[in-house]
């Protein structure tokens, strides 16, 4: 793994995560298309954590005024709706990671799943009056579309984004829940990475091309959380089940 395929790497970990494209089909397509392969885990686990510090940086306003207000009672709701709705992707993660781990082998199912992803982002295009507020019920709902969209193919933001929109919340509300949500689920993901890493005894890799797929999905990541936050707020957010219909299509005729 050379310092360049860590930087590329680095770009499509940052570029997919936030948008509704889905990060570990793209990351997958990509490693197969240039013919990289990941030398263990710890990468995976350092553009994990450049993709959360993106969502740190970008939320951290709305991060700071629920830690300000924790002893208000819908924010320590809010908070509990948030650790609740994690809970199924820990159940789906830990309980069928041996079959997950399968799945991304399959690039014909990462097409499928792609479509899949498509067809559910360009349905938001014919919703309306969206008002609504996360409650307990609507954000277990969005929490349990999470679990599934740890297949790969299967975009972690398109869903959650566009299960809340289904629920009738706002664009701006519905974001800023996905995204806080994706906080724990990208850590414990980074966590259990790291995990196996050291179970597996992965040969470490030198600190220059780490330092370069963290940096880079950092970077990238932050861009992009910020672009799809301005496409939600111009109801542009249904176009991008075009590309993923796209994608899959030909990922599955090419595969």
């Amino acid at each position: 793994m050379t310092f360049i395929d860590s930087i590329i790497l680095g770009i499509i970990q940052g570029f997919t995560e936030f948008l509704p494209i889905s990060s570990s089909g793209h990351l997958v397509l990509g490693q197969r298309l240039l013919n990289l392969n990941m030398p263990g885990n710890q990468l995976e686990v350092v553009m994990h954590m450049g993709t959360l510090l993106s969502i740190l940086v970008v939320f951290w306003s709305d991060i700071l005024s629920i830690l300000k207000s924790l002893l208000n009672k819908e924010t320590q709701l809010y908070v509990l709706t948030i650790v609740f709705a994690t809970i199924p992707a820990i159940i789906v993660g830990l309980g069928f990671k041996d079959q997950i781990e399968v799945i991304f082998d399959s690039v014909i199912l990462v097409g499928v799943n792609l479509c899949v992803t498509g067809i559910f982002l360009w349905l938001t295009k014919y919703l309306s009056r969206m008002d609504n507020k996360i409650s307990m019920k609507r954000g277990i709902l969005v929490g349990i579309i999470q679990a599934i969209a740890i297949l790969p193919g299967i975009s972690r933001s398109g869903s959650t984004i566009s299960m809340a929109l289904f629920l009738k919340i706002s664009q701006k509300e519905a974001a800023k829940f996905s995204f806080l949500l994706a906080i724990p689920a990208l850590a414990g993901a980074g966590i259990l990475t790291a995990i196996d890493g050291m179970n597996n005894n992965d040969p470490s890799m030198s600190i220059l091309p780490l330092a370069a797929g963290f940096i880079s999905s950092f970077i990238v990541g932050w861009i992009s959380l910020k672009w799809l936050m301005k496409l939600l707020k111009q109801g542009q957010f249904h176009w991008f089940g075009i590309y993923c219909f796209i994608i899959g299509i030909l990922t599955i005729l090419f595969a």
